[in-house]
């Protein structure tokens, strides 16, 4: 049977709800716009004039969808080269989904999308549905095929799971692009003290290369071995130029509600560094650098106009 237009206008009009539920589960924009597309040749195989709630069903698809890449997406990350972060999106990415509640700007900040790879496909997408989109338990427990009582307990477990005890700040963009210049103005200075001045003593710094780019394995912890991590780091060097074929340029931006530091060669989005920002300082250097993970931004960096960079390495 043909499908209707109104069946697409429908589809059309939920996609962006959809790609935000998906990303915020799977952590990664492609594996998001698949889920999306895979739900879309169910919608347009199934007998639409019997589905009474087309949104409920829709979600319904796309959730169990990615309850399922979750499962498989564990067996991969065993075999990934190096760790595995999310892929960070910069501000004004659809993607990133609604951003009027503090608990909605918190669901999807870069911080918490880490921690969510602690949990259960269950509980990530309790999680999800629940303090990202409010949706009722009831309407959980429907699309999930549990009671609304277990939809409860999952969040409460969910929740204490992803607290880590921190008081993370809500950040704007100016005072974004005030932390992302004091950063670099301290990881540029040659000097190990700025940098530590910055950092909560259980300072860490990870990232992730992907076994495309060089990256570390594990994560440097404390305040002393992040700064010396650092400095080299954001040390010009024409090896580095050489491995990201050309000059780098450093730009302050944010990326999923955090300051970040986004590194650009020629138009090419190669690097983001998100800042996790506590009252005490920062806790967290998270650095993006798999290149399979940096299309989109690239895209969205593409559409819009910037000024001068910051610093160029």
């Amino acid at each position: 049977m043909a499908l209707l237009m109104s069946d697409v206008d429908r589809f059309e009009k939920a996609r962006p709800r959809l790609e935000a539920i998906a990303y915020r589960l799977l952590g990664s924009s492609a594996e998001a716009e698949d889920a999306v597309q895979e739900t879309y040749l169910r919608w347009q195989a199934a007998d639409t004039g019997r589905i009474e709630v087309p949104e409920a069903w829709l979600t319904k698809v796309l959730t169990n969808y990615c309850l399922n890449q979750l499962t498989s997406a564990r067996a991969r990350r065993e075999t990934y080269v190096g760790q595995w972060l999310p892929e960070p999106l910069l501000a004004g990415d659809p993607m990133l989904g609604p951003a009027d509640t503090a608990e909605q700007r918190e669901s999807v900040s870069y911080a918490v999308l880490v921690l969510l790879e602690r949990l259960a496909p269950a509980e990530r997408a309790v999680y999800v549905l629940r303090e990202a989109f409010g949706y009722p338990h009831r309407e959980i427990a429907e699309i999930l095929d549990i009671s609304e009582a277990a939809s409860q307990q999952i969040l409460h477990r969910a929740k204490k799971r992803v607290a880590d005890g921190r008081a993370r700040t809500e950040i704007d963009g100016a005072a974004a692009r005030r932390i992302v210049e004091e950063f670099l103005a301290a990881a540029t200075s040659g000097r190990t003290e700025p940098l530590i001045q910055l950092l909560t003593q259980d300072a860490v710094a990870a990232g992730d290369g992907g076994g495309k780019v060089p990256a570390r394995a594990s994560a440097f912890e404390g305040a002393k071995a992040v700064a010396t991590f650092l400095r080299g780091l954001f040390k010009p060097a024409p090896a580095k130029r050489a491995l990201v074929g050309g000059v780098p340029d450093l730009y302050a931006g944010t990326a999923n509600g955090e300051p970040a530091i986004i590194v650009v060669v020629e138009g090419r989005v190669v690097g983001i560094s998100c800042l996790e920002v506590t009252p005490d300082g920062i806790v967290a250097v998270r650095s993006q650098v798999n290149p399979d993970k940096l299309h989109r931004a690239t895209e969205r960096w593409a559409a819009e106009e910037h000024g001068a960079p910051l610093y160029s390495l």
